[in-house]
């Protein structure tokens, strides 16, 4: 323990003797220091892919949540394309059994929850990287479509991301109380208003911290669209990198670049939470 606390006592030592050039390294900030032209030029060729970043990280935001919402409420259909031509129940013993047969087994069989069990399999045992370059490299072979790199990243991270957001979706419906669809059915809604006006408004409550998860997840997922191209602030780094050969400095604000805007992101959900909340409570409370 005493040499534990020692080495934590000297890491800001030898961090602070880095800065200041000792152990043979000396620090380039210049090349990003607003004091000086140049680093103002290089400082505003990085900020440039915020932008990038941003829009990619929103745009699959919306088209993943969509996508896993109705996966999520293709799971929880009840449709059964042939229970009304095969009994799901024995009744030849006087009760109630179920049946075993082959056509008792189609009888309960619901291809929309197999779609959405293989959707999600699929889609969330795929890496987004090998995701990316497939959309990228194979779209265009297959069907001899053309997405560009903002489209190719924005396909292959929605869809990947979608997967996930299914069963956040999926966990968020299934915790509403029976009494609630109860209470929604005996006032005569249809089973699409049931789930439009009352379980899908208390579900995202509900989910709204795994979501921001998501979102901040994509964030950073968006930096590997650098490898096609991507003019995203990982890309602007490394392009920047080769130019003035200063990886430490550069990098370095890198992270501080995504860490600014996580943070922002971070505090803006949980702002929309207490929001949520309060409106919730007060919604108890009546």
């Amino acid at each position: 323990m005493h040499r534990l606390s020692t080495g934590l006592t000297a890491l800001p030592l030898l961090l602070l003797s880095g800065c200041g050039g000792g152990g043979g390294f000396t620090w380039g900030w210049h090349v990003i220091s607003p004091s000086t032209v140049q680093g103002q030029t290089n400082l505003g060729f990085l900020i440039e892919g915020f932008q990038s970043t941003v829009l990619l990280s929103l745009a699959t935001l919306c088209v993943s949540m969509l996508l896993g919402m109705i996966v999520a409420l293709l799971g929880m259909s009840g449709w059964t394309p042939f229970a009304r031509l095969f009994p799901a129940f024995d009744m030849s013993s006087g009760r109630p059994v179920r049946a075993t047969s082959f056509a008792g087994w189609l009888s309960r069989w619901r291809p929309l929850g197999w779609i959405n069990r293989g959707y999600v399999e699929i889609f969330r045992s795929i890496p987004i990287l090998v995701m990316l370059l497939w959309v990228f490299y194979g779209v265009p072979t297959l069907t001899g479509l053309q997405l560009g790199v903002f489209g190719a990243s924005l396909v292959a991270i929605a869809v990947c991301d979608s997967a996930f957001e299914a069963e956040i979706f999926r966990a968020g419906i299934q915790s509403i109380e029976r009494g609630q669809r109860e209470a929604a059915r005996a006032l005569g809604l249809h089973p699409w208003q049931e789930m439009r006006l009352v379980v899908l408004p208390q579900a995202i409550r509900r989910i709204l911290p795994p979501l921001a998860n998501q979102f901040i997840y994509i964030v950073k997922m968006s930096s590997l669209a650098s490898v096609i191209g991507l003019g995203e602030l990982t890309r602007k780094a490394n392009e920047l990198n080769v130019t003035v050969f200063r990886p430490l400095e550069i990098y370095t604000f890198l992270v501080l670049e995504y860490l600014v805007l996580i943070l922002l992101i971070s505090a803006l959900v949980r702002r929309l939470e207490r929001h949520l909340g309060s409106d919730e409570s007060r919604s108890n409370e009546r």
